[in-house]
């Protein structure tokens, strides 16, 4: 438990009003840009599972067909180790955000996920390939969960959908890397070691880069001032409000009225109480759903095409081609990412996830494959970024670490099941069993999201959370 005092207006509040008029100038985006390169490696790690796979089987360490769910040896038990992981990062470890600051979790997060990664591409079983996998998740999840916390605190209200969409440019750019490593090397033994090793250590050592880059990010003034840091939170604002003075040539306009932030105890069951007890169910059961549509597809879909009768080759080949739409869709996100409401466009996104699957499913020629395989992508790139934007902004400040690391939990955990789910389901059903399940849970999420969900455009924080 935290003890935080009551801010009054005039400090904490007001250092929430200078942050809220900033102009969203080239400062502005080189800290947005700063803090979505360790998530890109977040992306790298997920969509790694089904572009490895295949080396993994090659190597006979794995096995499509394992005999059960829970098959150490099998790929869907390697998807399990992953989102465990993450899970344990988003639960676990989220708190660790709002008690030591935004900053102290980019310093570690990514040296953990880092180094655990390079051990994982060395091991010789599937035991040993496991266990790293979920160590380095662990890292993976707490560095997504401060990401969401810490950009909703420094943009403006009305440019947030479009930070996040950018965010997501930046997150989702390395995943037709992954895939076209995957393609180019997974087949292949360059210099006597397997493809997927080669895949791995090269996420590792993209993550060590990232940490280099990012070692002189501020800490959240928001924070800071909640904590009674008003000193440093004046001299962090200030120098960022110089800068961006000089980015746009002229004086900041004047801060707004100040809202109180709102101060006090800080514990993890205040996300169980009203106000938020309903934005943490809404926010918890919609995250169990739209794992199963996001992850169900994108890291299922080599296996997707080899179950429709693909040779692996042409697999990989397609899924790249595939991959190559990710960085579109949050490009065309920053157009209209604040132009309606998030949980409208949360909604909307669901229905065509869920149609474009079912049609993908039903295809056999390969160029209407490919066009709904991107459609589907285009839909998930979409959720997502208006995900991570609407799940950071309707939590108080004291407590939106642990509340986001609360509800995105539950999506590592769906989507740990679900792996072993939709392994199950593509072995009884094929393709469609998979695109109905999918199906099944967008309606879930549809519902929950459009008729419980709070609104949130172009409102502050502070605001929102009163």
């Amino acid at each position: 438990m935290i003890r935080v005092p009551n801010r009054a207006p005039g400090t904490a509040g007001l250092i929430a009003a200078r942050l809220d008029r900033l102009p969203f100038s080239g400062t502005l985006w080189r800290l947005v840009l700063l803090i979505s390169l360790g998530g890109a490696f977040e992306f790298y790690d997920l969509f790694l599972s089904p572009y490895v796979a295949p080396g993994l089987v090659a190597s006979g360490m794995f096995t499509n067909a394992a005999p059960g769910l829970f098959s150490i040896n099998g790929i869907g038990f390697f998807v399990f180790a992953a989102f465990s992981g993450m899970f344990v990062g988003c639960i676990g470890f989220g708190s660790i955000a709002d008690r030591l600051g935004r900053r102290a979790i980019f310093i570690t997060a990514l040296l953990w996920y880092s180094l655990s990664t390079a051990i994982m591409a060395f091991q010789n079983t599937a035991a040993g390939v496991d266990v790293w996998r979920f160590v380095a998740s662990i890292g993976v999840g707490l560095e997504q969960v401060t990401i969401d916390t810490f950009l909703p605190e420094l943009v403006p209200p009305k440019q947030r959908g479009k930070a996040f969409a950018f965010c997501q440019l930046i997150q989702f750019s390395v995943v037709p890397l992954v895939a076209l490593l995957g393609w180019l090397l997974v087949p292949r033994h360059p210099f006597g070691l397997d493809g997927w090793r080669w895949v791995t250590l090269i996420g590792s050592a993209g993550a060590l880069a990232s940490w280099w880059m990012r070692r002189g990010l501020p800490e959240s003034p928001r924070w800071l001032a909640l904590h009674g840091r008003d000193a440093e939170a004046e001299r962090v604002l200030s120098q960022l409000e110089a800068r961006i003075a000089r980015d746009i040539g002229t004086a900041l306009a004047h801060p707004g009225p100040a809202l109180a932030m709102l101060g006090g105890r800080s514990r993890f069951g205040e996300i169980f109480r009203p106000p938020y007890q309903k934005r943490t169910l809404v926010m918890s059961v919609f995250n169990l759903m739209q794992t199963i549509g996001f992850y169900g597809f994108g890291a299922w879909v080599p296996t997707l095409l080899i179950s429709k009768g693909i040779h692996v080759t042409a697999s990989l080949e397609y899924a790249f081609i595939i991959a190559l739409a990710n960085p579109v869709g949050p490009l065309i996100g920053m157009l209209v990412a604040d132009r309606f409401e998030r949980k409208w466009q949360l909604a909307v996104s669901g229905i065509c996830i869920g149609a474009f699957i079912y049609l993908f499913a039903h295809q056999a020629d390969p160029a209407v494959i490919i066009l709904f395989g991107v459609m589907v992508t285009l839909s998930n790139n979409w959720m997502s970024f208006a995900l991570h934007n609407y799940q950071g902004e309707i939590f108080p400040t004291r407590v939106r670490g642990r509340a986001v690391g609360f509800v995105y939990g539950w999506s590592r955990a769906s989507a740990a099941c679900a792996g072993l789910l939709i392994g199950f389901f593509l072995k009884q059903g094929g393709a469609t069993g998979v695109a109905m399940f999918i199906g099944g849970a967008m309606f879930i999420m549809v519902v929950t999201i459009s008729g419980f969900g709070p609104r949130t455009r172009h409102l502050a924080l502070e605001e929102i959370s009163h």
